[in-house]
């Protein structure tokens, strides 16, 4: 009998080495998930690109604009319903709000501070959002192609103007 327990201890204590891997980001100390983060901003990228507003999805999913904001901030994690539910009522596949995230480096959410790209600064922004949605509700070539060269010539302007 004490054989019998010697072994089962030995098989118990015996137990194979684990693979190195790579770990995923981890949180702040008191911050949200960096893949919470990313969720949220991507909810936020729909919604503003639809042109709705935190208060009408809160209240399209019986929630208060207070906790659509969390949300979108990655304060709050998003459940497995309520993900479904947003993917039905901003009309995009769940895959969407996982789109673009590198679960070994993380990926920029759309709530995170930091340095970005002035190109996608402007498309995280509600203004450029915007701009996005109307340009490519003009249908006549010509006016978009008049609309660009307006763009064009501010632009230049503007960098003259800094040099």
């Amino acid at each position: 009998m004490a054989r019998r327990a010697k072994a089962a201890k030995a098989v118990k204590t015996a137990r194979p080495k684990k693979a190195a891997r790579k770990t995923p980001p981890q949180k702040k100390k008191g911050g949200p998930d960096p893949i919470d983060v990313h969720v949220g901003g991507r909810v936020r990228l729909r919604r503003m690109v639809l042109g709705m507003s935190q208060d009408a999805l809160g209240k399209a999913l019986g929630l208060t604009f207070q906790q659509v904001q969390k949300y979108e901030k990655g304060a709050n994690r998003i459940g497995a319903g309520r993900l479904m539910q947003l993917s039905e009522l901003l009309e995009v596949p769940v895959q969407f709000f996982y789109d673009d995230y590198d679960s070994i480096g993380g990926a920029r959410g759309f709530a995170e501070d930091g340095p970005e790209d002035p190109f996608m600064e402007l498309l995280h922004s509600q203004e450029g959002v915007q701009l996005c949605r109307y340009y490519s509700e003009i249908e006549d070539p010509k006016v978009r192609k008049r609309v660009l060269e307006l763009v064009r010539s501010i632009s230049e302007t503007e960098t003259a103007k800094a040099r």
